[in-house]
């Protein structure tokens, strides 16, 4: 709503994060200036340890459904996961136009035809282009990433322009030879930026981020003495270091093979688009590698995270039906454990072992760099862009309060400086910061098919299950004759193995017969009859054996 003021001064711009900060993953950041609405990025998130059979998380969008006449469109940054991994089940709810590079919307392109969705506006843009959405005019800025087509976003409204960094790093030589533009941060540092959201990730790491081209070393000297396969894991996404490793097979002559659904999938739409390139006669399918000698044949597969069904984990454990590991064979695993993933690529490095294998990791060697700025580098962002207003993104919490104090020990004044929450709307004018109310927000659960049925209930049960297993009472009571026509039976399980604990199950269900023959059969309520026996079971089996499984009691009505 627009001052009313004799000098019809600009509105505020509101920014609110739905997802991104306080967490690496999951972003999504929503540009308010009147009546007109754009969206950032719309990424998923891997599930936490304890959320039990959850394949991902995505954002909730509730704040958006109840404004989408207002979104003007979705602004991807690159073609990430947590970037637009919950594109196909936001753009349901919140339908707009999706505005990103080549490759980006191609990936998205992907992801909709998966989940069978067709309609979606896509526009592609270059580097530098300008898109006009409502009163914001948005130009894509190209950025060092370890994906093709990164952009950092300059958006611009009356209230003022905002970069948006996006995921970046300053790599001088990178595999693509196109540079960060950091003459285009530097012309808008110029003219007057009023806010920089700024990435995190790697705000923890002093010095620089190791250039691209120093994994292509490594590359090198591993086809130069490898004398079998060589098999490299890694994001099927990273076309770039796909594209290294790919030259390198070549100029020793090898032939390259994709395994995993995704590896496959992306090199396919990367291929078809321009972003890789492979010679003719060069590509070979896994059905027909068994024709080439092990010394003539790169594998690029799925699996750097110790994916239990990706295709480096299925070929450690003999379970893949076209290849298994043999002791020729030199795997190179291009990647660093996403915290969590630890002990996953742990098991397979091990299992990698012992089926002797020679195996490269990031512990090793220089196989792998991080495609985020380190702190020169966000130095340097702060300096070309020169903000009054600095709001971190993208980072875990310790991540956004160590970047809010490398802007002040840059000069900013720390009253210009915001640690968003999540939901908590930002407002800013060129002269006034502010926050504004807290907009619903959290992470909403995919489990298959469902989306948000899943909750903490429904978690809290996997749990329990997970932990303390479950016993079933079943039991036919004629209710008219107040008589208990059969059982009570009890099922096990993942609580004890019945066969080795009878004594258990027998005084299990004596303490159920003893209820049932205290209780009313024709008058009792049955749910109590339930939660009687719930709690007595409980009491029972807790003093027995110092369990506390989950007790599902049935009853039959006959």
């Amino acid at each position: 709503m627009k001052n009313g003021t004799e000098t019809n001064l600009p509105s505020k711009l509101r920014i609110v994060a739905l997802g991104g900060v306080d967490e690496i993953g999951k972003n999504m950041y929503v540009f308010e200036y009147e009546d007109d609405i754009i969206v950032v990025d719309c990424g998923s998130i891997f599930p936490k340890e304890d959320m039990l059979g959850v394949d991902l998380v995505i954002p909730d969008v509730s704040y958006l459904v109840a404004k989408k006449r207002n979104v003007r469109g979705y602004l991807l940054t690159h073609g990430h996961e947590d970037h637009i991994g919950a594109i196909p089940y936001i753009l349901r709810q919140v339908p707009a136009p999706m505005f990103g590079t080549k490759l980006t919307l191609a990936l998205v392109d992907l992801k909709m035809k998966e989940h069978r969705l067709s309609g979606a506006q896509m526009h592609v843009v270059q580097p530098r282009d300008n898109v006009q959405l409502g009163k914001f005019t948005v130009q894509f800025i190209h950025v060092s990433h370890s994906i093709a087509g990164a952009c950092a976003l300059a958006i611009t409204c009356p209230a003022g322009t905002v970069i948006h960094s996006g995921d970046f790093k300053v790599d001088y030589t990178p595999v693509d030879g196109e540079v960060i533009d950091l003459q285009t941060l530097a012309m808008y540092g110029e003219s007057g930026v009023m806010a920089l959201l700024c990435e995190s990730t790697n705000v923890e790491r002093a010095g620089f981020t190791i250039t691209e081209a120093k994994v292509g070393e490594t590359f090198d000297n591993v086809f130069r003495e490898a004398k079998g396969r060589v098999i490299v894991a890694m994001f099927a996404s990273n076309i770039h270091r796909m594209q290294m490793v790919i030259d390198n097979a070549i100029k020793y002559g090898r032939r390259v093979c994709f395994i995993g659904r995704s590896m496959v999938n992306v090199s396919r739409v990367a291929m078809e688009i321009g972003e890789l390139r492979i010679p003719e006669g060069y590509l070979v399918d896994v059905d027909s590698i068994d024709q080439y000698d092990d010394q003539e044949l790169l594998v690029l597969t799925t699996g750097s995270q110790g994916e239990p069904m990706a295709g480096l984990t299925r070929m450690a454990y003999a379970e893949h039906r076209k290849l298994q590991i043999r002791p020729s064979d030199l795997v190179v695993i291009s990647a660093t454990p996403i915290p969590g993933n630890e002990k996953f690529i742990s098991r397979v490095i091990n299992q990698l072992y012992r089926c002797g294998a020679q195996v490269v990791y990031s512990a090793m060697a220089e196989v792998h760099v991080s495609g985020h700025a380190c702190q020169e580098e966000l130095k340097l962002m702060h300096a070309l862009t020169k903000p009054k207003y600095f709001i971190p993104i993208h980072g875990e919490y310790r991540m956004l309060w160590q970047h809010a104090e490398l802007a002040e020990r840059m000069g900013m004044d720390n009253r210009n400086i915001v640690i968003p929450e999540a939901g908590q709307v930002v407002e800013m004018t060129s002269d006034t910061l502010e926050l504004g109310e807290q907009v619903p927000t959290g992470g909403i659960m995919v489990d298959g098919l469902g989306v948000g049925d899943v909750g903490n209930v429904v978690l809290r049960d996997r749990k329990h299950l997970s932990e303390d297993g479950l016993i079933i009472v079943v039991m036919a009571i004629n209710r008219d004759e107040a008589r208990l026509v059969s059982g009570p039976d009890i099922i096990s399980r993942g609580f004890i193995y019945v066969r080795e604990n009878e004594d258990i199950i027998d005084e299990t269900r004596g303490v159920v017969r003893q209820i049932l023959m205290d209780s009313d059969l024709n008058g009792e309520y049955w749910p109590d009859l339930k939660n009687m026996i719930k709690d007595e079971l409980h009491r029972f089996i807790f003093e027995k054996i110092k369990r506390n499984p989950m007790i599902l009691p049935i009853i039959l009505d006959v």
